[in-house]
């Protein structure tokens, strides 16, 4: 009798690939088309949806004193916070949620917007890019309508410079 082992590995890759202090080396446009492939290579949304929360668990720990209401972003199922630094004209965020998906979710938005020059961030179509990846479509409405606060926190500090 023979046996089949299964290794996952997404976790661990995912958890390499975020980083919330560096200077993306692809425009916004790459990171999103990299990650429409790897959204197109996992198939089904049980699966794309596990790749989401395992995204969030790649993100550091966000410190408590970043956990204030200030940094809650409003309108989202669960608690979600986002905190911003500026260094450079750069903007760099950091983020967690009590919530795995909606960890997952942020997680991929500081993904295309970490690092970010404000005038990127402002000129990129998020509403679009959350199209193309499908991801919209997969959430509660809820859920959706939090991911679509969440970007705007993000556009709003951007507009902030």
């Amino acid at each position: 009798m023979s046996a089949t082992v299964v290794v996952r590995v997404v976790g661990a890759y995912v958890a390499r690939m975020i980083s919330t202090d560096a200077v993306p080396a692809l425009t916004l446009d790459e990171t999103l088309a990299e990650l429409v492939e790897e959204f197109d290579l996992l198939g089904d949304w049980e699966g794309r949806i596990e790749y989401v929360i395992d995204l969030g668990k790649g993100l550091p720990p966000l410190p408590e004193h970043a956990r204030v209401e200030a940094n809650k972003v409003p309108g989202c199922a669960a608690q979600v916070w986002l905190s911003t630094r500026r260094a450079d004209g750069r903007l760099f965020f950091d983020a967690d949620s009590d919530s795995a998906l909606s960890k997952g979710n942020i997680a991929l938005l500081l993904k295309l917007y970490s690092g970010r020059l404000p005038d990127e961030i402002l000129a990129f179509d998020a509403r679009a890019a959350l199209d193309r990846l499908g991801l919209p479509a997969a959430l509660t409405r809820q859920r959706a309508n939090g991911l679509n606060s969440m970007v705007g926190r993000i556009r709003e500090a951007a507009a902030q410079g």
